[in-house]
């Protein structure tokens, strides 16, 4: 056996549908579409969800819950073990940006207490979490809110 040998289990694989070539094809004169109405002519298309002009589902059904999704906040997240490994004394959202730790220095930053920190470092970012402020004030560093 070898890869020249290989070919689809029968039945695996059918030949594409060639509409309106003839009526020897099998699918001549109307070309699968049926004999009158909408759907034969040209140029007709309707939305998966349309149900014939009766009142459609989405609308009968009534309308239930909210979702805050659209005003979620949304950080960027950063863990004290990688503000560690950067060797800086102070940091803010501008430093953690150039050295590609975040994505945008303008959307919000939060400060994780993942890891330990050895140095006293200022950190300013928006939010921290408690662990995070407790092992910065540990250090003899600052968390400051912006």
């Amino acid at each position: 056996m070898d890869l020249s040998s290989l070919k689809p289990t029968k039945g695996a694989t059918s030949s594409r549908k060639r509409v309106g070539r003839g009526h020897g094809s099998g699918l001549g004169r109307t070309a699968g579409r049926g004999e009158k109405g909408y759907h034969s002519r040209s140029g007709s298309k309707h939305r998966p969800w349309f149900e014939g002009g009766q009142m459609p589902l989405h609308r009968r059904l009534p309308k239930k819950g909210f979702s805050n999704y659209l005003f979620r906040k949304q950080y960027q997240i950063v863990n004290l073990k990688d503000i560690e490994a950067l060797n800086i004394d102070e940091i803010d959202s501008k430093k953690l940006f150039d050295k590609g730790l975040i994505r945008s220095s303008l959307q919000p930053v939060k400060i994780l207490g993942n890891g330990d920190i050895k140095k006293a470092i200022k950190i300013k970012a928006t939010s921290f979490s408690k662990s995070a402020i407790i092992k910065i004030e540990n250090a003899g560093g600052k968390a400051e809110l912006q």
